[in-house]
């Protein structure tokens, strides 16, 4: 199933935790649609580069699978941590500045997390071996 012109469900959906259910619901399936469309806007500003998505939705089961809070915006379906080749993440977060996310992070110099909100903090934040901080 298409979300947008270049983003799939089941590229949106996916997870190295096969065993485990990553089915979302019909609410989260809309908030994927939405946060689709905001990664075409991703796509567009960085010049039609691709954009490999490492993950983005997430089940319950998934996500403390991984080690990640209940309250991450993956959970949802509005956040999406993706690669871009050929472009640094520091490049890109810089290059997405202007965008109105709610967070966009530089995760251990590898991707970049981005997420969506309905009122976006627009938080620019690095995370790696030396903690959270904000991107600079």
């Amino acid at each position: 199933m298409n979300l947008s012109p270049h983003f799939t469900l089941a590229e949106m959906t996916v997870t190295d935790h096969r065993l485990l259910d990553n089915s979302p619901t019909q609410i989260e399936i809309s908030n994927l649609q939405r946060l689709a469309q905001f990664l075409e806007t991703v796509k567009t500003t960085l010049g039609g580069k691709p954009i490999m998505i490492n993950s983005a939705f997430r089940s319950k089961a998934v996500n403390d699978a991984v080690g990640s809070r209940d309250t991450s915006q993956h959970r949802l379906g509005l956040a999406a941590d993706f690669r871009v080749p050929g472009m640094a993440p520091d490049a890109v977060v810089r290059a997405l500045l202007h965008l109105p996310f709610d967070q966009i992070i530089r995760e251990y110099d590898a991707w970049t997390h981005i997420s969506i909100a309905d009122k976006p903090r627009r938080q620019a934040l690095i995370i790696d071996k030396l903690g959270v901080r904000p991107f600079v």
